[in-house]
């Protein structure tokens, strides 16, 4: 029969080792959480997030981009060798881009990591230099006092032919009916970027007069409005990679997938504005990622 003294330090021992085996696989699963498998220094659940905000594969936009950027070249909207001369540090244009900017017949619009800012230029062009009342009625004009061409959406656009305000609303690239005008309108109001305050109705960055460009384009080929939204997360996923993968580590929090999201709701001042941003920030930690849209060419 075991003594006192025997049966304290088996006890004794027992807890140690459970201690350290605890100790041992807490430290594990730490390690596993710090570092994902491809050594890439994220962690796994945000590996995992990117793949569900930002496919490697890409998001294919439910919208036919026809020869839009042929016309916008020969419109002068776009000269093509300014904007070509944007991509020479990279090796210049690839020919995806090419055909986007000269081709005709072109199908659906993708967008990936590596094409996003050149998606977003194309874009910006086509909301900058399609005729819509948006421009001509709207936030651009009332807040630009007289001088619409002072914004960074009108300003900072450097690569057309001649001056630049020429080209503003000045094109029928698109031709909406009554309704479809409407539909763009109402979207405009409820899809805001990260990068200031303002929802694309007033398109006064890149950002904003791309996504413009986009409603416009989605409208015109009858995409429905829930469509429209959800299509307006997935690019607004590319411009803003680090925003969209915090907002979704915050959705996760919350108990909410990032596939059950409401892109309405995520597209809306609470989340995609700057305030609406920073206040996810001081909840979750942010995401890191690299790539996305700079609000100048």
């Amino acid at each position: 029969m075991k003594t006192k003294q025997e049966i304290y330090f088996i006890l004794a021992g027992a807890v140690f080792l459970s201690l350290a085996l605890f100790t041992q696989f807490f430290n594990v699963k730490i390690n596993v959480e710090k570092r994902a498998e491809n050594g890439s220094g994220e962690t796994a659940a945000v590996v995992d997030l990117k793949e569900l905000v930002i496919p490697a594969a890409g998001a294919v936009i439910p919208v036919k981009w026809g020869d839009l950027g042929k016309q916008m070249v020969e419109a002068g909207v776009i000269d093509g060798a300014k904007f070509e001369s944007l991509y020479a540090a990279q090796g210049g244009l690839d020919e995806t881009g090419k055909k986007l900017l000269y081709g005709e017949g072109n199908g659906s619009l993708k967008i990936t990591a590596e094409n996003s800012r050149t998606v977003l230029n194309l874009l910006w062009a086509l909301g900058l230099g399609n005729k819509n009342k948006i421009l001509e009625e709207g936030p651009m004009v009332k807040y630009g006092e007289g001088n619409v061409g002072r914004f960074a959406s009108t300003g900072g656009w450097t690569l057309a032919k001649g001056n630049m305000m020429d080209h503003y609303s000045a094109h029928q690239f698109i031709t909406l009916s009554k309704e479809q005008q409407a539909l763009v309108e109402r979207v405009s109001k409820n899809i805001y970027r990260p990068c200031c305050g303002n929802a694309t109705y007033f398109p006064d960055c890149n950002h904003g007069m791309a996504m413009l460009g986009l409603l416009e384009l989605m409208a015109s080929q009858g995409v429905p409005e829930g469509e429209m939204y959800k299509a307006a997360l997935k690019v607004n996923s590319y411009w803003f990679p680090s925003t969209y993968l915090t907002i979704a580590k915050y959705s996760r929090k919350k108990g909410i997938e990032w596939k059950d999201v409401d892109a309405k709701e995520i597209l809306g001042r609470s989340y995609s504005s700057g305030a609406g941003y920073q206040r996810i920030k001081a909840e979750v930690e942010p995401a890191r990622a690299g790539g996305g849209g700079s609000c100048g060419v």
